[in-house]
């Protein structure tokens, strides 16, 4: 596969990486079929996987998934080197739902927790799950860079954030990655902030800092919707491929340091996910696509 830099001072890793949170939250696979998903993504070269400690049912199960994919890497026969496990702290689970909780404390709490159920001694990628409204995200970046600073993560990451927000966290840490929502049904990260802010892709291109494009194919409902859009699926026809590979080819082409991290509960779809990373739509492909308001009623 095609790689693209994680980030400055990070590696080069697979243009498209595995998002791990399909396999942990509700609806999830059995855990023989889950690990079965995570090395079919490792055999097709996919080096980045994408997890958190809240991808899980509620706060009595924080860490399934990240323990999850310690045992499909310890399980896997085949090279480990140059493999990226990314995850993140700031968030709970109670009864189920998601709420951010940024306090040092719990972040610090969230990185030990982190630190063993990932079973490694220090985190590739350690990212800030999404910034309190209100709070200030320069006073948690000190947090991150402690934890860096102890040696229990290599890299820093943030997610769910601003152009705003990133310049002021860069200000106290080093940013590797950002990691927003892109795809065809929310362009947010495409679109310039105010006073003339560039978009957050933009801006992640022009200081190398790596995308990372979580829900490329819309999740949920709307990735079902997929097959059902004459757009995607003519250019699908086109070439001979699925509607949701040629969608993970448009979010890979929206700039030369985006990665999408499509979750994927099956071999099949994580195969497919992975073929996308070698379709190259044409310019008049992608243009459709973009100027293209897809519904997502």
């Amino acid at each position: 596969m095609i790689t693209r830099l994680l980030g400055p001072g990070a590696p080069a890793v697979s243009a498209i990486g595995f998002g791990g949170m399909p396999l942990s939250i509700a609806g999830r696979p059995p855990e023989d079929r889950a690990i079965r998903a995570v090395h079919a993504a490792l055999e097709a070269g996919m080096t980045l996987i994408d997890t958190a400690d809240v991808y899980c049912l509620d706060d009595n199960d924080i860490g399934h998934n990240e323990r999850l994919i310690a045992k499909a890497l310890k399980q896997w026969t085949g090279n480990k080197e140059g493999i990226v496990v990314a995850t993140k702290g700031g968030l709970t689970r109670p009864g189920g739902s998601w709420e951010r909780v940024n306090d040092p404390a719990h972040l610090r709490k969230a990185c030990d927790r982190s630190l063993k159920a990932l079973g490694v001694e220090r985190i590739d990628l350690y990212q800030l799950h999404a910034p309190l409204p209100g709070s200030s995200i320069a006073e948690t970046a000190e947090v991150l860079a402690e934890l860096k600073t102890a040696g229990k993560i290599r890299w820093v990451g943030l997610s769910n954030v601003s152009v705003s927000e990133i310049e002021q966290a860069r200000k106290v840490v080093d940013v590797a990655t950002v990691q927003n929502r892109l795809s065809p049904f929310f362009r947010e990260s495409l679109e310039p902030g105010f006073l003339r802010e560039p978009s957050v892709v933009e801006h992640c291109r022009t200081q190398g800092v790596g995308f990372l494009a979580y829900s490329p194919v819309g999740g949920g409902r709307l990735n079902l919707k997929l097959p059902g859009l004459p757009v995607i699926a003519t250019i699908a026809k086109r070439h001979n491929a699925t509607p949701h590979s040629v969608v993970l080819a448009w979010v890979l082409a929206q700039g030369p340091t985006v990665i999408p991290i499509p979750g994927g509960r099956t071999v099949e779809h994580v195969k497919d996910a992975a073929g996308a990373a070698d379709l190259d739509l044409t310019p008049a492909e992608l243009e459709e696509i973009a100027k293209t308001q897809f519904s997502r009623a």
